[in-house]
């Protein structure tokens, strides 16, 4: 079943959109929760908890075209509470040790003018990703977004885990470097 017609379940309230959902990217949100959790009996609870925001966020939210990113936003920020609440030891510190690698190329927050331009960010980091050949951007996107392993990334993509360490610092060097030419303060 296409994006749109999962969506327009949604809107109708119909609850096979649940199902189609599930059946659809059930397992990748699951893959997206344990990257990040790293247990599978959590990730299956992040799922089903995506599905629940999912059906209280459309409407008013139409994503007809972009369904996967929204669901694995919200699988991801998810995951990423309920591990800040559970305060695992093991995985909070990879979660603030990927935090810390991104701090430094990103601005810094608290500034109200700076939050009303988090837009504007995200539309420039999108733009800095849409500069990158398609293994740079899966192996950013893989480490920063999915939160996988450096192994796992390098096994992904036929590479060392130094290879892959050594391009996501050159990536978070070009992403600084282009963020400040974009106006940004890093």
């Amino acid at each position: 079943m296409e994006d749109a017609e999962i969506v327009a379940l949604y809107l109708e309230r119909n609850e096979a959109a649940l199902t189609a959902t599930a059946e659809k990217y059930g397992a990748a949100l699951r893959r997206v929760a344990y990257g990040i959790l790293g247990d599978a009996q959590a990730a299956e609870e992040c799922e089903n908890d995506t599905y629940l925001q999912a059906w209280n966020s459309i409407p008013p939210h139409e994503p007809r075209s972009y369904l996967f990113p929204f669901l694995g936003r919200i699988t991801r920020h998810i995951a990423i509470d309920r591990c800040r609440r559970a305060n695992a030891a093991k995985r909070q510190g990879a979660v603030t040790e990927l935090t810390k690698e991104m701090e430094a190329c990103l601005p810094a927050g608290g500034d109200p003018a700076e939050a009303l331009d988090e837009k504007a960010l995200a539309g420039a980091v999108n733009a800095f990703l849409a500069t990158l050949n398609e293994t740079q951007r899966g192996v950013f996107l893989r480490r920063y977004w999915f939160f996988d392993p450096i192994g796992d990334v390098a096994a992904r993509y036929g590479m060392t885990k130094s290879g892959v360490k050594t391009m996501l610092f050159r990536l978070r060097e070009r992403l600084r470097a282009y963020l400040r030419k974009e106006g940004y303060t890093v």
